[in-house]
């Protein structure tokens, strides 16, 4: 398997320097760029096109979800995780809806980081073990899940094992492997699913699905 390529944007040098050392030498990662400057991050991304955007949240000159904006906006399609200090529910709640892969908190153990990243740029969902809680409360808010649950009903049988591959937080390659079926069949049943169950990322519907499943078994 081919290293993960990564660029990284964080304002801070020390951060920057270290995690790109980091992602090289304990994660045998391909760290293309590691800059400050958004304009310089999404240079890299276009000359590169990576397998991951690792973003910072709070930048001077913007803020990593204006900057995957930017870069959707010039049809970037490269995954985006936002590397950040902060644990708000309300910062999570706007990185997930932007479509990020991660969310990750800079005081995690180094260790876990690198793996989180380097899983991230394989495909998988990752969410730093302090925010699933607050990531259970978004999905819980005003009834969402119960509301949810109904929605479950309208998922083809095929739809619903996908959702349970989902929330096992496999990729789709892994999934088309599993399933034995198309990459790109398996995009399409993650759009239906989405659309039904009115979501709008992967990882809100990998923790939906979870979260499903237990109101179930209650």
């Amino acid at each position: 398997m081919n290293a993960p390529r990564i660029v990284l944007i964080d304002d801070h040098a020390l951060c920057r320097n270290g995690l790109a050392d980091l992602l090289r030498a304990r994660g045998g990662m391909e760290v293309l760029a590691a800059v400050a400057d958004p304009d310089e991050l999404l240079a890299a991304v276009r000359a590169h096109h990576p397998d991951l955007a690792v973003l910072d949240l709070r930048l001077p000159q913007t803020d990593g979800l204006t900057l995957l904006r930017r870069m959707r906006a010039e049809g970037l399609d490269t995954p985006a995780l936002i590397l950040t200090m902060s644990d708000s529910e309300n910062d999570l709640s706007a990185a997930l809806r932007a479509g990020v892969r991660g969310y990750l908190l800079k005081d995690m153990e180094p260790e876990d980081i690198v793996k989180s990243i380097g899983n991230a740029a394989r495909g998988e969902l990752t969410v730093a073990p302090a925010m699933t809680v607050k990531l259970a409360n978004l999905l819980q808010g005003g009834g969402r899940v119960d509301a949810r649950r109904g929605a479950l009903a309208s998922l083809t049988e095929r739809e619903r094992e996908i959702l349970e591959h989902l929330a096992r937080g496999e990729s789709n390659k892994t999934i088309a492997r599993a399933l034995d079926i198309s990459h790109d069949t398996v995009k399409l049943h993650v759009r239906h699913i989405l659309s039904k169950l009115n979501l709008s990322s992967r990882v809100e519907a990998a923790v939906f699905a979870v979260e499903a499943r237990a109101a179930e078994s209650r």
